[in-house]
């Protein structure tokens, strides 16, 4: 298993230590599926790679539809989860837990992907250089790469930095817990710092953090440029919408020339 000291990445991963939690707050959610199983299709029989795969939210079903599927994280714990409940489905994806920027592959996937904006914590111009650099050289030559990340726009990054609502998770006994955000924008370095909050009904609280960094549309178009990739579409969600100044998302599908 490759693993790196106390990467930017590691440092930045509170949100990521609780499997369970995780999966009971994003397992359903699974918007991009449709368009990965597209490209997949498309890579004709060629394995497939995710960086940041976690619990296996999108890797399972791949692996369920027939295709060869890597998933690299760094959290072992995220990882352990993975290969539970893939062996559940009768599955078996190959799961590795390091740092993507280390990574090398004996032979290169045919597709590669990065969901769940998994790109906004990769947080200085290295960082990000360093991350498409992996995934091109873990790409073949041809080879689709799709990931999101948010997009930077003023009501996303001029929150108040005060605790605001944001949604309700419900458990399977019926137990619920409401979150509750707080957010400070670092204009200089674009970086979002993030208190999530999650109370439960029986008084227990706990706190997370964590730093996201917002990229804007021309930045992208540069970088994936200069990181050896065309970019063949740029789009406000997982359907392909257009962008738009007012867009949540960035959805890019790229090529490795």
């Amino acid at each position: 298993m490759l693993r790196h000291e106390l990467t930017f990445q590691s440092a930045n991963n509170e949100e990521y230590t609780d499997p369970e939690r995780y999966d009971l707050e994003n397992e359903a959610w699974k918007p991009e599926l449709p368009l990965l199983l597209e490209y997949a299709e498309q890579a004709k029989g060629e394995s497939i790679l995710e960086i940041g795969c976690g619990t296996g939210r999108t890797a399972i079903p791949l692996a369920e539809s027939g295709y060869k599927v890597t998933g690299i994280d760094l959290q072992e714990e995220m990882l352990e989860s993975a290969r539970s409940k893939a062996e559940a489905k009768n599955v078996a994806p190959e799961w590795i837990a390091g740092d993507i920027t280390m990574l090398n592959l004996p032979v290169p996937a045919g597709f590669g992907y990065m969901t769940g904006n998994v790109f906004q914590h990769f947080l200085s111009n290295e960082d990000q250089n360093r991350l498409l650099a992996a995934a091109a050289r873990n790409l073949k030559s041809g080879g689709v790469f799709l990931f999101d990340t948010r997009f930077p726009g003023s009501e996303e990054l001029m929150q108040p930095e005060t605790e605001e609502f944001w949604r309700t998770v419900t458990r399977s006994d019926g137990s619920k817990t409401d979150l509750y955000t707080i957010a400070r924008y670092d204009a200089l370095n674009q970086i979002q710092h993030y208190t999530t909050i999650r109370r439960s009904e029986d008084g227990f609280e706990e706190r997370t953090q964590v730093r996201l960094r917002y990229t804007y549309p021309q930045e992208l178009r540069r970088l994936l440029d200069q990181t050896g990739f065309s970019l063949e579409g740029m789009y406000a969600d997982w359907e392909r919408s257009p962008l738009a100044p007012d867009s949540y998302s960035i959805v890019c599908i790229c090529r490795k020339r």
